[in-house]
């Protein structure tokens, strides 16, 4: 076949790794094409409309957030090496978040985008363990969650030398690990500290308009600098000859070849395309497993504000009913007994800005091999039991309703997300959304010239996956990776 395409970089993926890297590549003159699977752009942070109503789907919130003038940090830096200005991302902060613990979230800790308020809040409900929780913040604040080369450690162990009580443990680990841990039960130190930064010690925020402001800033930068995009035309495979990727073959049939290839879409969805025969080739010495972990996502569109069923305070909520938190893959379809409250319209849009609608969503863990081979109508059955309990279940660590029915009296439109869905929209095998448990940190394959970003490199959340494709970018193309 005769190559009629050569690209100095093609980027396999075009969520928010993939779009962050093509800007940061273009802006340097490099000849970069996008090419996306998908009818949109942000993977798994994207959005969707049904019946003319828009969802958002994967942000609940952007984290990292920092004020103007604060430097040094991850979304600095990201405004930064992509050219943005922060008026552009229309960033509205928390009203204010909680973890809340037991059979109705008996023991809760608040905390906003003032640590010092978390702070005092681990002082409130554990005065015993607040001198070890400030040495250990001490460490996380000076750690260097960047590097490249760093050594992986259980953050257990690290978190067990300065706290000795499990509950305040698991406390910290619920909201870090619902919002980027790949891992089951435990995490990678510096996975932690990353997380821990972005949700503590800088904070949440997001636009009035979702998503879809993001990926429109994103979109217009990428296009000023003179990157291409080919939207529903997606890798089918990758040609390598002598330990180099040589060419891509795309869904259409066509061949396109390019210097360099980063994949954004996971180390075990990349090892599928590679193709020298008819035998797989694995990245590295060892194939990358595909992650255990999956979840599905109750929205709830309804009638009037959620303050107006009392429940104007929690912009998200962590939870946990039982005495001890089990972050695994779920035994049953979905595990109900910890999960992910979020209400879009409890962050602080400013006096004269609303939401047209207000919003419920709710996050469980759940089983992908429970949900993906059902039959159609045993899976609709599976997705109205599943709602009803993730909602009966969620309710119980927010403010009592006035009515048993005032939730369903409210309510104007439903839609929820299985492990199915994840898989059918975005490609992640398993339907892991934080990709696999073995991150690859340096972006290096055994390919000399394909190189992994997003979520597998392990740079986590709406940030992390930007500045991922930002530093591959760097590290591997415009730096030759030195």
């Amino acid at each position: 076949m005769n190559t009629s395409i050569h690209y100095d970089v093609a980027i396999i993926g075009a969520g928010m790794a993939g779009l962050a890297a093509g800007i940061r590549l273009a802006h340097f003159g490099k000849k970069v094409c996008i090419f996306e699977r998908h009818n949109v752009t942000g993977g798994l942070n994207s959005f969707y409309s049904i019946d003319g109503r828009k969802y958002d789907v994967g942000l609940h919130a952007m984290t990292n957030f920092v004020r103007a003038g604060v430097k040094g940090t991850p979304l600095t830096k990201l405004l930064r090496q992509l050219r943005i200005e922060r008026d552009e991302f229309a960033l509205c902060e928390q009203k204010r978040s909680r973890v809340a613990f037991g059979p109705r979230g008996e023991v809760s800790m608040t905390f906003t985008n003032d640590f010092t308020v978390f702070e005092s809040e681990v002082a409130r409900q554990f005065p015993g363990q607040i001198d070890g929780f400030r040495r250990l913040v001490a460490i996380i604040r000076t750690y260097d969650d960047v590097s490249l080369g760093a050594q992986p450690e259980s953050a257990r162990a690290v978190i067990r030398r300065h706290l000795s009580d499990p509950l305040l443990e698991d406390m910290l680990f619920c909201p870090v690990m619902y919002y980027g841990s790949a891992t089951e039960h435990d995490m990678e130190f510096g996975q932690f500290v990353i997380m821990f930064k972005a949700l503590f010690l800088e904070g949440f925020a997001r636009p009035l308009d979702g998503v879809r402001v993001i990926l429109r800033v994103l979109l217009d930068k990428y296009r000023a600098a003179g990157g291409e995009r080919r939207m529903k035309c997606g890798v089918q495979k990758i040609i390598t000859r002598d330990g180099h990727a040589s060419a891509l073959i795309l869904d259409d049939g066509t061949e396109v070849t390019a210097t360099h290839v980063i994949s954004t879409v996971g180390a075990p969805e990349t090892e599928r395309l590679l193709s020298a025969g008819p035998q797989l080739s694995s990245l590295n010495s060892q194939p990358a497993p595909t992650g255990a972990l999956s979840y599905t996502e109750t929205i709830t569109v309804l009638d009037r504000e959620p303050a107006a069923l009392g429940w104007g305070d929690d912009t998200i909520v962590f939870f946990n009913d039982s005495e001890k938190f089990t972050y695994a893959r779920s035994e049953a379809q979905v595990d109900t007994r910890s999960g992910v409250i979020c209400i879009p319209n409890n962050f602080d849009f400013g006096p004269d800005a609303h939401l047209p609608e207000g919003l419920f969503r709710c996050t469980c863990l759940a089983s992908y091999d429970q949900w993906v081979n059902l039959q159609e109508s045993d899976y609709l059955a599976a997705k109205a039991r599943w709602y009803a309990e993730i909602q009966k279940s969620a309710q119980r660590f927010l403010p009592a309703l006035s009515a048993p029915d005032a939730l369903a009296k409210a309510t104007l439109a439903t839609d929820m997300f299985t492990p199915r869905t994840i898989t059918k929209y975005t490609g992640r095998l398993g339907g892991a959304i934080y990709g696999s448990p073995q991150k690859i940190r340096d972006g290096r394959t055994g390919i000399d010239n394909l190189y992994i970003a997003g979520t597998d490199q392990g740079f986590l959340g709406i940030i992390g996956a930007m500045l991922s494709g930002i530093s591959m970018a760097n590290f591997h193309i415009l730096a030759g990776g030195k």
